[in-house]
């Protein structure tokens, strides 16, 4: 027996229907990628997203079709966004800081057929416009006054082609399964790999992240996604902020510390959501400029692991609640978050900022376990380590156009994380399955030791990679980039990591380079280190 409840789709324009009905009045503010501030309302961003579904209709766009964005956080971004998905077509995010062949098989794989693009990625849209025959037309986003010579093909200024839609039109009806959005991964080996969205798992991702436990977002919120919408969907804060009626605010090109501060205290924002590199350009303009964050109340940090000086300077010295995330693209892309709960408020010192340093727990709408080599699932002890899984209704079941299964038996996903989960739920990220260092038969974190280690006066970044070794298999190499004007040695360094972590987990050595190779979305190249380190031998 089926119950007898409405059949209501969840749909991805919903979201805009809701925020422009109920809390039409609440602001988007964006930091324009031609200078000035803009300024506009829900009801404003309702009416300008009906037009660019109506203007895509006119150039025959159609349930399904792939429409391309390569753009900053903006309200012209967001704008496409619900347009093109409000009309049943796939809104397909391009990472701008991908290669250029990298681009040019991710258009092609998705046939892609007009692409918005900032006037930031002009040139770099010219110099793959050739190798790009799906594409038939380029909408900058823009105006007439902004507009620059471009040898793009059929290339017209955003607000020009606005101009020849209104806003009668009504947003199509389909099933809630159907595809809304694309976001191909930059991983690390092989070609991208495209995971497919639907309206029905944007919209549950949405209303997920703003469970209390995760970022909680509420009416009275003013939002900072720093977090680009073409990593992962902004980490679905572009759904989950509308959704509550918080005001958002788009900070554009602006990703320098000075700019960032600039939003943060002229727009009173409550909340924010970036990954570690934008925190510590932040922290050095606060520190240089002895600066407050007054409004600032918490900040989700993930896209890779947030170090311990970062989480201890932003809650000792600011005030702001850190709050340490996981994810995939393949899940949405949020995880688990690091909110204490009921058993866990006791904490205090270093008890407090231990658990704050794990990934966190999964808010409900995401199953997680961890298994040995041969899928046995293993016990939630805090230490014992194993392949993390993971399941929910914003996780991928395939890859796009991809006929290889990407599930284990029971539906699971294999996250290619190694982890430990412990009692209470929480769980720790130790290491890439592919990054993981084997010494004596023991699995070492080079993760680990890189955020202790950047915690050391003079160290700008870090990594740690595996060096053969003919007694223990592989011991930690720690490759360091020091900060300008930075004399820090090796003996240094092992001093001070000594007694912060395990003995036997002490580097080797220690080695100096320039700059530390990093992917499209600035997570350590590790593949290529070792390669460069190919040769090493202790």
């Amino acid at each position: 027996m089926l119950g007898l409840m409405q059949d209501y789709p969840l749909l991805v324009h919903t979201v805009l229907d809701h925020a422009a009905l109920n809390h039409g009045e609440r602001e988007m503010v964006t930091r324009s990628i031609e200078g000035p501030m803009r300024r506009y309302n829900y009801r404003d961003l309702r009416v300008r997203s009906l037009r660019v579904a109506k203007a895509l209709q006119l150039e025959g766009v159609g349930i399904g079709d792939r429409i391309a964005t390569m753009a900053w956080n903006t309200d012209r971004h967001v704008e496409t966004w619900y347009g093109i998905m409000g009309l049943g077509a796939i809104c397909h995010t391009l990472n701008p800081r991908l290669f250029a062949e990298q681009l040019i098989y991710i258009i092609n794989h998705a046939e892609d057929r007009i692409l918005f693009i900032d006037l930031t990625f002009v040139p770099l849209a010219e110099a793959i416009a050739a190798h790009l025959p799906t594409i038939t037309k380029y909408i900058i986003l823009t105006d007439d006054e902004h507009m620059p010579e471009t040898s793009l093909a059929n290339a017209v200024a955003f607000e020009t082609w606005l101009d020849g839609a209104d806003a009668d039109f009504s947003w199509a009806s389909f099933d809630e399964n159907t595809a809304a959005a694309l976001c191909y991964t930059s991983g690390t080996t092989g070609n991208p790999k495209g995971v497919l969205y639907s309206h029905r798992s944007n919209v549950l991702h949405g209303l997920m992240c703003n469970q209390p436990d995760v970022l909680g977002v509420n009416s009275s919120d003013n939002i900072l996604p720093i977090v680009p919408m073409f990593h992962a969907n902004a980490w679905a804060l572009t759904y989950a902020v509308p959704t509550a009626g918080a005001s958002l605010i788009m900070p554009g090109a602006g990703m320098d510390g000075r700019s960032i501060y600039e939003l943060l205290d002229t727009e009173k924002v409550s909340a924010s959501a970036a990954v570690p590199t934008v925190w510590l350009g932040l922290l050095q303009h606060l520190k240089e400029n002895d600066l407050e964050l007054p409004w600032l109340k918490r900040v989700l940090i993930g896209g890779a692991a947030c170090p311990r000086m970062m989480i201890e300077t932003l809650e000792n010295k600011y005030d702001v609640e850190v709050i340490h995330g996981w994810g995939m693209t393949e899940m949405s892309p949020v995880g688990t978050t690091g909110k204490m709960k009921n058993s866990t408020m006791h904490l205090k010192g270093e008890e407090l900022i231990k658990l704050k340093l794990k990934q966190g727990r999964t808010p409900y709408m995401v199953e997680m376990k961890i298994v040995d080599d041969d899928g046995n699932e293993l016990p939630r002890d805090g230490k014992t380590a194993g392949h993390l899984l993971v399941r929910g209704p914003a996780v991928s079941s395939a890859y796009y156009n991809h006929d290889k299964s990407i599930l284990l038996e029971g539906g699971w996903f294999d996250s290619g994380d190694i982890a430990h989960i412990d009692e209470l739920g929480y769980m720790q990220i130790t290491d890439r399955d592919k990054d993981v260092i084997k010494s004596g038969g023991e699995w070492i974190s080079s993760i680990e030791i890189e955020n202790t280690a950047i915690g050391c006066e003079g160290i700008a970044e870090a990594a740690v990679i595996g060096i053969a070794h003919p007694k223990w298999t592989e011991r930690p190499l720690l490759i360091v980039v020091r900060e300008t004007g930075s004399e820090v040695s090796e003996n240094e360094i092992l001093a001070y990591l000594d007694g912060k972590i395990a003995k036997w987990w002490i580097p080797e050595a220690v080695e100096f380079i320039d700059e530390i190779p990093h992917t499209a979305t600035g997570k350590i190249q590790k593949m290529k280190l070792r390669e460069q380190f190919g040769g090493y031998r202790f």
